[in-house]
């Protein structure tokens, strides 16, 4: 015979229950519990939130979404003090310092402290993906990563940065993405004391104190650290450049440069330099920069002794010896070693000149240009001649000048052999051969090889009138 309280508590549990739905049949002790199951069918929402426009099925749920509004952190935890707006969130936390997972796999016996996390786990067991993407056919286990997926269609990118407003699909990428600000380095080798911000990085680098390269590239036979490595190489084979600017449309196959190009927009310049206080947007640029404060020139041209802060720079001089010009302008046909130099040939074509004067208004198409500019203005002339004491506000204008000292005509002509100090003596001397004759008078047509020809030509037009 059951105890009396026992026997009690069972008639409760056996006891029907009297409120039914119509729809589905579950059924319910209570009528207002009805009430809300009927809204599942319904669809009807009538809690609203105020504040962000939020709509419930049910009061309970609506005073808990209030709590992400108002901070309100009700539930704490005796051991942290960390506080969670859910009693189901502090329970979870809760097992962070019990250890407790209670949700076990029957096939492989692996443990869970949350049962959300052991339905996605069984999913490796049973293949099955229930979240498909619409747009492309693909398919994924877990909801979050269905989520992610689908903010590469919808250009979503949810997570932001305070500083430099770059935006991120993921919230663990605006965390390591906020690093390259702070300098944080919380992932350190214990061998060799290195630091670096992502944990991924860490384990990459822990390769090199093995040697191993387990990530094989089948394109091409190259090995790999880590996999995010063989990612950004395949990325050669494919073209894909998956990392866009919102603010020009640019795209590129890192995100590192990225994170880097939009500096060029934001003018971030976060790297410093202790000696001299100059600011750089990019960290390879400071370490050539303070090497003008040391005089280091690491990177020395085999060929002839030359040596360079920069190893960009060697590679460029290199082919003033092979005579290469890779880089080519497909609308005249002319080639340069540097791509920098094409970039400055090429607003020659567009017309470009992106660095203007903010006295007088000129732009020019080089930077160089408008800093000689500005020396017109400030009268600065920081070019001194050792010989006769000329100062000049160019570089170049005094090179010109000591050959008046040395006589040196280092410009040649091919076909009658006269000698040059300046190069653009021997361009205006070439015309004597190819009868070439840019300069033409607006007023009558008249056409000339030298432009100072054209100036004294017009002033017959002007005496007349």
């Amino acid at each position: 015979m059951l105890h009396p309280q026992l026997e009690e508590n069972y008639k409760i549990e056996k006891r029907e229950k009297p409120h039914s739905c119509e729809i589905c049949g579950a059924s319910f002790n209570q009528k207002n519990s009805l009430v809300a199951h009927i809204r599942t069918h319904t669809g009807e929402k009538p809690y609203s939130c105020t504040d962000c426009g939020s709509s419930f099925t049910e009061k309970a749920n609506l005073v808990k979404h209030m709590r992400i509004h108002t901070g309100v952190k009700p539930y704490s935890c005796s051991m942290c003090g960390n506080s969670f707006t859910q009693k189901a969130s502090l329970v979870l936390h809760m097992r962070t310092h019990t250890g407790e997972k209670p949700f076990s796999c029957e096939t492989c016996g692996s443990s869970f402290s949350r049962k959300d996390t052991l339905v996605d786990h069984m999913r490796i067991h049973s293949g099955e993906k229930p979240y498909s993407c619409e747009v492309c056919g693909a398919s994924f286990s877990r909801k979050n990563s269905f989520v992610y997926h689908m903010r590469i269609h919808n250009g979503e990118k949810p997570y932001s940065c305070e500083v430099c407003g770059t935006s991120f699909r993921q919230k663990n990428s605006l965390v390591a993405h906020i690093r390259t600000h702070s300098g944080e380095k919380p992932y350190s080798c214990q061998t060799c004391d290195s630091s670096f911000r992502h944990k991924s990085s860490l384990d990459a680098h822990l390769h090199t104190h093995t040697g191993i390269k387990p990530h094989f590239c089948e394109k091409c036979g190259s090995f790999f650290s880590d996999k995010a490595n063989l990612v950004k190489h395949m990325r050669t084979h494919s073209g894909e450049k998956p990392y866009s600017c919102r603010v020009c449309g640019s795209s590129f196959s890192e995100n590192a440069s990225l994170v880097t190009h939009v500096r060029t927009h934001t003018g971030e310049k976060p790297y410093s330099c202790e000696m001299c206080s100059s600011s750089f947007a990019y960290k390879e640029t400071l370490v050539a920069h303070i090497r003008k404060h040391t005089g280091e020139t690491p990177y020395s041209c085999e060929i002839c002794g030359s040596s360079f802060r920069q190893k960009n720079s060697l590679v460029a001089h290199i082919r003033t010896h092979s005579a290469e010009k890779p880089f080519s302008c497909t609308d005249c046909g002319s080639s340069f070693t540097e791509k920098a130099n094409l970039v400055k040939h090429m607003r020659i074509h567009s017309g470009e000149k992106p660095y203007s004067c903010s006295v007088c208004g000129n732009s020019f198409t080089l930077k160089g240009t408008l800093v000689s500019h500005m020396l017109t203005h400030t009268g600065e002339k920081p070019y001194s001649c050792e010989i006769c004491d000329s100062s000049f506000s160019r570089k170049n204008i005094l090179v010109n000048h000591m050959r008046i000292h040395s006589g040196e005509k280092p410009y040649s002509c091919e076909v009658c052999n006269s000698s040059f100090s300046r190069k653009d003596s021997l361009t205006s001397h070439l015309r004597i051969h190819t009868d070439e004759k840019p300069y033409s008078c607006e007023a009558c047509g008249s056409v000339f090889s030298h432009k100072k020809t054209l100036v004294t030509h017009m002033r017959t037009h002007t005496e007349r009138t």
